[in-house]
C-alpha cells in the first residue's frame, strides 16, 4: 500500500459551494457563496484554482468549467445539525455531531449572565444576538465609558466578548474568556467563546486581529488524534488549534490573517515533516461575510488564487493539497449570519489522479476518513474514503 508522506488541508474558512439538501431547514435556501459572490462583482477570475476543478462544482462567473482540470473535485455536504466553525471542522476531522450545539436567538439567561459577572468581578452590557460589527458601533462607547465587556452572541453557538483594547487588556480579555468556557458546560457548552478585542475611538471603532477563540474539546475520536497517536506530524495554522482545544496537535502557529497564514503555509511546506498541516484562513467569514461586503470576499479569493502556484511550487513526491470550508457565509444573503451550504472539495499533487469527480459527498468526514486511510492509521468513526478514487492507496 502507498502511504501519504504530507497532507496539505487549507480551509476557507466560509467559503461555500451551493445550498446544501438541508438549507430550506436553516432558512438559507438559495443561498451560494461562490456564485453569488461573482455574480455580484461581474466577474470573479480565479484562474489556478479553476485549473484544479473550482469551476466544475458550482457556477461562477468568470471561473468556468474545465476538461483539462490538474486536480480532482466534488463538494461535501454537512451531516451534521448546525452550521459554524466548530462543527464544520470536528466532521471534517471525523466526529460527527449528533445533537445540535445550544444557540440564543433571544440572549443568554439571566443565571447564566449573572454568575458570569459574578465569576469576573464587573458587569457586563448587550447580551443581544448582533454581528460584531454592529454591537462595537452600538455599545463601543458605553462600553469604554463604564469598563464593562460587551457580551452577544449569533445564529452559532457562540459566546462573544468584545473590549476595547485600552479598556481591557487582551491577557485579561483571554482571562475572561477562559472563565466563561469553563462555565459553559453541559445544556450550555457552546461550541466556543471568542474574543473580540477592537481598537479605535467612538464612530471609528475597529475589531484587530487578536481575536481568539476558545472551543469545546472535540467529543470523539478525529483525524488529528490519530495521526499523532501514530508518531505523525500534526501542524494546526490559524485558528485550528482553538476549534480542537489543542488537541491532537504536534505544533501549532496561531497565525491571526489570512495573509499570515499563508505565508506560515509556505515556510512549513519548505520544512521536512511527515503527516498534516491544517490551515484555516479565517477573514472570508471574519472580516468578508458577516459584513456582506462582496468586493473584500472576491478579493480574499483573489489573494489565494495568486498564492497557489507558490505552494505548487513547495509541494513535494508524496505530498497531498485539499482545499474545503467549513460553512458557508454568502456575503449577498439576508442577515449576517452563516449559510447552510455544501463546501468545496479539491484535490491535487504529483500522486493525486487527476480530473476525478467525486460528486457529492454525504459527510465532510469523508475528508478525515480518506486521510486516515492514505496515512495508514487506524479508521475514524464516520465517513467514507475517497483514497482509491485519488489513486493515494
Amino acid at each position: 500500500m502507498k502511504q501519504l508522506k504530507r497532507a496539505i488541508v487549507i480551509v476557507l474558512d466560509g467559503v461555500g459551494a451551493g445550498e446544501a439538501p438541508d438549507s430550506r431547514a436553516y432558512g438559507d435556501e438559495g443561498a451560494s457563496s461562490l456564485e453569488h459572490c461573482a455574480q455580484a462583482i461581474g466577474g470573479l477570475a480565479l484562474p489556478n484554482l479553476g485549473k484544479l476543478g473550482l469551476g466544475n462544482i458550482t457556477p461562477i462567473l468568470g471561473t468556468p468549467e474545465r476538461n483539462d482540470t490538474i486536480g480532482s473535485y466534488g463538494r461535501m455536504a454537512e451531516a451534521a445539525a448546525g452550521k459554524d466553525s466548530t462543527t464544520g471542522h470536528w466532521e471534517m476531522s471525523g466526529v460527527v455531531l449528533q445533537n445540535a450545539l445550544p444557540t440564543y436567538p433571544n440572549g443568554f439567561p439571566a443565571d447564566i449572565v449573572s454568575a458570569f459577572e459574578q465569576a469576573i468581578g464587573c458587569k457586563t452590557i448587550g447580551n443581544v444576538v448582533a454581528s460584531g460589527t454592529e454591537v462595537i458601533k452600538e455599545l463601543g462607547t458605553e462600553h469604554v465609558r463604564t469598563g464593562f465587556p460587551i457580551i452577544y452572541t449569533s445564529a452559532d453557538s457562540v459566546f462573544q466578548i468584545a473590549a476595547h483594547q485600552d479598556v481591557i487588556s487582551l491577557p485579561e480579555l483571554y482571562r475572561i474568556c477562559e472563565i466563561a468556557r469553563d462555565m459553559l458546560t453541559g445544556e450550555h457548552a457552546v461550541g466556543r467563546v471568542i474574543a473580540r478585542p477592537f481598537i479605535g475611538e467612538p464612530g471609528a471603532f475597529k475589531r484587530t486581529e487578536h481575536r481568539r477563540d476558545f472551543s469545546l474539546a472535540p467529543t470523539g475520536i478525529t483525524l488529528l488524534d490519530r495521526l499523532k497517536d501514530a508518531g505523525k506530524d500534526v501542524i494546526g495554522l490559524g485558528k485550528i488549534e482553538d476549534l480542537f482545544a489543542g488537541r491532537g496537535l504536534t505544533q501549532r502557529d496561531h497565525t491571526e490573517t489570512n495573509r499570515d497564514g499563508m505565508e506560515a503555509t509556505l515556510r512549513w511546506l519548505n520544512q521536512d515533516f511527515t503527516g498534516l498541516l491544517f490551515v484555516n484562513l479565517v477573514e472570508f467569514d471574519m472580516l468578508w461575510g458577516h459584513r456582506r461586503d462582496s468586493q473584500g470576499y472576491a478579493q480574499a479569493l483573489r489573494d489565494v488564487d495568486t498564492w497557489l502556484p507558490e505552494v505548487q511550487e513547495r509541494m513535494r513526491p508524496g505530498d497531498a493539497l485539499f482545499f474545503t470550508a467549513d460553512h458557508g457565509v454568502d456575503p449577498t444573503y439576508r442577515g449576517t449570519d452563516h449559510t447552510r451550504e455544501c463546501v468545496p472539495l479539491l484535490a491535487y499533487g504529483e500522486s493525486v489522479r487527476p480530473g476525478v469527480n467525486l460528486g457529492v459527498r454525504k459527510t465532510f468526514a469523508d475528508l478525515g476518513q480518506t486521510l486516515a486511510e492514505a496515512f495508514g492509521t487506524e479508521p475514524l468513526a464516520a465517513g467514507t474514503s475517497f483514497a482509491g478514487d485519488l489513486g493515494l492507496v
